[in-house]
This record gives C-alpha cells, structure tokens and sequence, in this order.
C-alpha cells in the first residue's frame, strides 16, 4: 500500500523512438488510451508540435501503466494494456496523485462529518444511506476514525452525485469507465467524493456497480490513501465486484490505514476480529493450490479468492480476483476443469458446479455433482481431470477415482479405484489437476507430480509453482 507524499518520481529511460502504438489498434481506441494516459499518469497534452518528444512521453507513461498493473512492460500500446486500460475504475490517479493538491494527506483530528449532498435515482434513499455508513464504517472497524452525519453546513467529507463537469475541475466521463472519484485531506475540496450519476449504483444486484464498494474504496482516498497495487486489495483502482455480506477489509488495506492513524482503540481483545485476508503469493514454496484448468490455451490457478492466468505467448503471469471475471463464481473453489467438448470451464465447490464458457457463466448452472452421475455419497470433489484422448473426467475423491465418458454421460465400469491404482507411484491426497502437452499433472500438497498421459507412467517429481515461475 502506497500512502500519499509529495516524492519526486525519477524519470524512465526512453528505449528507442518507435511508435509505441501497434498497428492494429484503431484510432478510437488511440484516443481513449491517451485520455487514459492524460488522466492517470500525468501524459502531457497535444501542445507540443515535437511528434518525437510526443511518442516517447506516451512509450514512458504506458511502462508506468504496464508496471503499476503487472503487465508485461513494452511501452507499446498492446490488447493486453487496452483491457486493463477498458475496465471500470476509480478516477483517481495512479501515479503521483495527487502532486498538485496542497497538504499531507492525513487528517489531523479523529472525529470527522460526513453529509450526503443528494441521491442517485438508481437506489432508494434508504439503500444509499446504508451503504454510505457501511463504506465509512470499514475504515472505523480498524482505525480510531470515527465518522458523524451531518444534515447541514459543510462537513469534513461531502459526498455527492453529479455528471460531466460538475465543478471540481475533473469532469466525468459518462457511463462505465470512471465511476468516481474522491479528494485527499486538505482544506476545500479535501475529503470530498464525487460519484458519476450517469453510472447504474446497485445496493446488492450484479446489475450495476455496488454503491458500497465503489464509496469504500473512494472514501480510503478521503482519508488519505493512494492505490494499491494489490490486486486483491480494496484500493485496487480497477472495479471489482465482491461478496458484500461477507466482506472483510484487506490486510493490505488494513496496514495502509493505519500506518496513517493507528490502530482502532477499542477492539475487545477477549473478542478479536477475523483475521483480515490477505493475497497469495506465488513464490510461497508452502502455497497449496485449490485448483488448475486450462481455458483457451492458457492456464488458471486458483488459490483462496484469486486466481493466476499464465499464457504460453506471455512470459507475465497475470494475478486477479476471481470475482473480478466471474463474479457469480464462488471464492474457495474445490476443483475445475476444461472441456474442449463443449468448450466449457467447470468449476466445483461442495456439492454445486458451475459451467463458464469465456466470461459468462452458463444458462442453468449452478447445478448438483450429480449432473455427472456422481453417486449421492460423494458430497465434494478434490480434484478433476479431463483427458483429451478419451474424452474421460477422472474425480479424484479422498483416494479414490471416478471415471465418467463425457461422450456417452456415464460412469464408466470398474469405477472408483484407488488413485495409486490409475497414476503409479502418486502418493499423497491429490489436490488439484490438469493436462498440458501430453502429460497429467497432479498436484499434493506443495509437489506436483508429472505422468505421462497415455501410460500413467510418472516422470517427474517438481514443486507446485513450476507453471508458476517467482
């Protein structure tokens, strides 16, 4: 977690003076990267009549972009950068943020007034009240920030809906794109929160953007945080959707907040908090994955409330949300598979699976384990292997397997037999599965193990991460 300051940011190198755009992208999207661009990382307007000086300064600040977002760092404008660059998002700067506001950026009191100005039609006054309160209170729960509603006069955090320019000299955008934006601690405009009206705001429906998570977020600038680069984190820039009801603050957010403020005082250490979640790393040699697939030519790995997308045209593994692709999807997943057949993703928690196909999940799923003749004892799977050869979806159970034909829709005979049985020298609880180039990978643990596709046969012993490269 970054915190505001008024750090002077050092200058990249320009490599070369090619055009930092490919040929392939169109002048549409030419114009909303450099608005991007123009916005975000601070790329210098159209006055200057050096094209030159212009592509270098626009190869500089898509490096900047790449960087702050885990992408490969080219300095070209790729598909890669233009999908991260399409996606909703606070708008906020990334970088040096707020380099031109006067300030520290951290409130010098504990006891701060908020007043909201209006209402967005989209939601009952009721519903936005709520989730106004709910977004200050996740700060509160682990800081000694306390907030009070005022109904007059002007308060330390004056939140409001507004469209286009609406004063504050960063107009909106209109719909999706930048969903709102919010001031750090400074006299004025300081502690303000603008949401763009021309946004669909949702109280607990996936149709439109939940109010609550969009303010919280806004609020952390409020208070003084700049953003994370932390995918999981909720001052993550990019639009997330999450599990309200459940939702928990971040520990990367949690060490922000109060790196600024503090600790909340007046946690009964008889009854602690749960602990807050954190983001795996994929360097963790201990790292025991929930479950592998493959999906169009690449590989996901899932683990917790998150998954890694590794491409065989990419040497960068992408980390995201899960809920960030696939928000109806539960987190904690048990197993998944891909099925070249109908070009479907299963996904397996408990006794339900999920079909996915590209980024929707499928008409009448979730659906019970029994959709696959799983008998009525088998209340979860492990792990699943789908064999491309034969068309067969092995389910990995304790230590035994299931064997189904996807082509005939039944289990086949002989059925289950222990895992050591079908994969000779596997030894451990199998955990996750997939297969990649010929061969059957089966994780236990932090080991995979490596067999042959066709014979079974075991070739190699490696850790978890060896798709996975630190």
């Amino acid at each position: 977690m970054k915190i505001y300051n008024l750090c002077i940011l050092m200058a990249l190198v320009v490599a070369g003076h090619t055009s930092p755009i490919l040929p392939s992208i169109d002048k549409e999207e030419i114009t909303m990267a450099e608005d991007y661009l123009n916005k975000l990382y601070a790329l210098p307007k159209k006055a200057s009549n050096e094209k030159l000086q212009r592509s270098s300064s626009m190869s500089m600040r898509l490096k900047e972009m790449q960087e702050f977002f885990g992408l490969k760092i080219t300095g070209t404008l790729n598909e890669e950068t233009l999908n991260v660059m399409k996606k909703p998002r606070c708008g906020v700067p990334d970088v040096a943020a707020y380099s031109v506001f006067p300030g520290n950026y951290k409130w010098k009191k504990h006891d701060l007034t908020y007043r909201i100005e209006n209402y967005t039609p989209d939601m009952s006054v009721a519903e936005v009240d709520d989730s106004i309160q709910r977004a200050l209170q996740v700060w509160a729960d682990v800081s000694p920030l306390r907030f009070t509603r005022i109904y007059s006069g002007v308060a330390d955090i004056m939140i409001s809906f507004a469209v286009g320019d609406h004063g504050d000299g960063y107009p909106f955008d209109g719909p999706n794109g930048f969903l709102a934006h919010a001031f750090p601690p400074f006299d004025g405009i300081g502690g303000d929160a603008h949401f763009d009206d021309d946004e669909t705001f949702a109280f607990k429906s996936y149709n439109g953007y939940n109010l609550f998570l969009v303010a919280a977020h806004e609020f952390g600038h409020s208070l003084g945080l700049e953003h994370s680069q932390d995918p999981g984190a909720l001052m993550y820039p990019n639009y997330v959707h999450r599990d309200v009801d459940t939702f928990s603050l971040p520990q990367d957010d949690v060490n922000g907040i109060q790196f600024l403020y503090g600790p909340n005082p007046d946690v009964n250490p008889d009854k602690p908090k749960p602990t807050p979640p954190t983001t795996p790393d994929r360097c963790d040699p201990k790292m025991v994955l929930d479950a592998v697939t493959m999906l169009r030519g690449e590989i996901m790995f899932f683990k917790s409330r998150f998954m890694w997308r590794s491409s065989p045209f990419s040497s960068t593994v992408e980390q995201h949300l899960i809920k960030s692709f696939w928000p109806q999807i539960p987190e904690n997943i048990d197993a998944a598979f891909e099925s070249p057949f109908d070009d479907k993703v299963y996904i397996f928690k408990g006794q339900k699976v999920w079909a996915i196909y590209g980024y929707d999940v499928a008409q009448g799923y979730p659906k019970s384990l029994s959709s696959f003749n799983l008998p009525n004892k088998v209340k979860k799977v492990d792990a699943v292997l789908y064999d491309e050869e034969t068309y067969k979806i092995l389910f990995f159970v304790n230590n035994k397997i299931y064997s189904y034909d996807e082509q005939t829709r039944r289990m086949d005979k002989g059925y289950p037999k222990p895992v050591e049985n079908v994969f000779l020298g596997m030894t451990g609880k199998v955990t996750a599965a997939f297969q990649f180039k010929g061969f059957n990978y089966l994780f236990s643990g932090s080991k995979m193990f490596e067999f042959s596709s066709y014979h079974k046969k075991l070739f190699r012993v490696l850790s978890n991460n060896y798709f996975l490269p630190c």
